[in-house]
């Protein structure tokens, strides 16, 4: 069975309890799970709307950086989602979970796995501040 067990841009709401589902493993000793939320101020300054865009290339971008943390660390299952749209505070944007022999190898896996997806994958998010102001934050930055 393959390692990756769920990947996903979506435009609707994410699940966490699909995608620890995904990633449940008898092989497993340790399973890690983040969940990356809309917060309400991003630099010190109030947000009020924010809104996230991917490029067409954006799934096979995230297989390709799943692929390469399941052959780099010694993972049994993963899963990683991220929502794309506009989205309200504390809605969920991103998770990602991984399931692992032992609990040093999850926590690895998960933070190489979060990590490289908000490096490499090209997504985008657009975050208006309540003084007018906005901007763009993008992977591949």
């Amino acid at each position: 069975m393959d390692v990756i067990r769920l990947l996903g841009i979506r435009d609707t709401s994410l699940s966490v309890e699909e995608v620890l589902a995904a990633v449940g493993d008898h092989a497993a000793g340790g399973t890690t799970l983040f969940v990356g939320t809309v917060r309400e101020q991003d630099h010190g300054k109030p947000v009020t709307r924010l809104s996230y865009s991917a490029h067409p290339t954006a799934l096979a971008e995230l297989r390709r950086v799943a692929e390469k943390v399941a052959a780099d660390l010694p993972v049994t299952a993963l899963a990683a989602v991220h929502r794309v749209g506009d989205l309200e505070l504390g809605d969920i944007a991103v998770i990602v979970a991984v399931a692992a022999p032992h609990r040093g190898e999850a926590f690895a896996a998960s933070r190489r796995l979060i990590d490289d997806l908000k490096a490499e994958v090209p997504i985008w998010k657009h975050q208006v501040f309540a003084d007018g102001t906005a901007e763009w934050v993008g992977a591949c930055e």
